[in-house]
């Protein structure tokens, strides 16, 4: 299941907020996780699109969050919603509706207890428009 790998490339985007050196905390993460081969080649892929997308990202998360600018969005929200949208957005063999489920599960586990539906919400919203 990817369900570890979310979390692990949830957990090196939010950390990445704060420090730029990831390549050590990334492979800590995976070894900690005990991640398969093709679960970390899924976090890279996650990562990699994240950081190549990250300003598209923002400005979606921006347009679509009505009623917090991106700016003022938890730190853990914000990476939540960079990893679901890298799946919405650009891997097409993950359905929109596995990510959202996901990206709730992270929230409610990792944040406010009024994180999920928001980010739900979030993402129901980018989702009617791709």
């Amino acid at each position: 299941m990817r369900t570890k790998a979310r979390e692990v490339a949830f957990q090196v985007v939010f950390a990445s907020r704060f420090n730029e050196e990831e390549n050590g905390l990334i492979r800590a993460l995976y070894k900690r996780e005990n991640l398969s081969k093709d679960d970390a080649a899924y976090a890279d892929r996650v990562l990699e699109i994240v950081d190549s997308h990250a300003g598209e990202f923002l400005e979606i998360i921006d347009n679509k969050s009505v009623a917090f600018p991106e700016s003022r969005l938890f730190a853990a929200d914000k990476s939540i919603l960079l990893v679901a949208l890298a799946e919405i957005m650009y891997m097409d063999d993950i359905p929109a509706a596995v990510s959202v489920s996901e990206a709730a599960n992270i929230a409610s586990k990792y944040s406010s207890p009024k994180s999920a539906s928001f980010v739900s919400g979030i993402l129901s919203e980018v989702i009617k428009g791709v």
